[in-house]
């Protein structure tokens, strides 16, 4: 395997911050590649976005309720990623009821494109968006690597397997066997 690196750059991320008062008191906060992924193994799953049906009955609900198992295995983070801004990231966490999973706003598709997964989804209006993957990282390190299969743009399926939180859990379960 070609040891590859998550891409160094700048989210720009929304925060709780109670000293902004008013109703919305959230304030800007930049946020490095180094700050999500430096020192830790975390598991990184990317989705083409925020409330569309597969990310929202399956995919992020599932990385939730398994999270502790995740965490059994070696796991200090989860973190889902998608090309959307931090104002509809932030709402969709608050509208799934997530705690565990961080959600990570892409909304230039900067990181999407440097990891090489942006696509265009302009059959669906959604313009370009990340294709579905998901990937062990450790201190910034792509340690394993799950993506769907049929990439390409416009792409009339939207397959949905390898990246799901089942299948990685099964990959670490055997990789930590194997280990033994």
């Amino acid at each position: 395997m070609i040891v590859k690196k998550v891409p160094d750059v700048t989210f720009q991320t929304r925060v709780r911050d109670e000293s902004v008062g008013g109703p919305n008191p959230f304030r800007w906060e930049q946020k490095t590649t180094a700050d999500y992924f430096g020192g830790k193994r975390v598991i990184l799953f990317s989705l083409p976005g925020a409330f569309t049906p597969t990310c929202s009955t399956y995919q992020l609900p599932n990385f939730e309720k398994m999270y502790e198992e995740f965490k059994s295995l070696g796991i200090d983070e989860i973190y889902c990623i998608s090309v959307n801004d931090a104002f509809v990231m932030n709402a969709w966490g608050k509208a799934q009821g997530v705690n565990n999973v961080k959600l990570i706003p892409d909304g230039s598709g900067e990181f999407t494109r440097k990891m090489g997964m942006l696509v265009a989804k302009n059959n669906l209006g959604f313009g370009m968006r990340s294709w579905r993957y998901a990937a062990v990282v450790n201190n910034g390190v792509i340690e394993q690597w799950f993506e769907e299969e049929g990439f390409s743009d416009n792409c009339e399926t939207d397959p949905y397997g390898a990246s799901s939180p089942e299948n990685i859990l099964e990959a670490l379960k055997a990789a930590q066997s194997k280990a033994a």
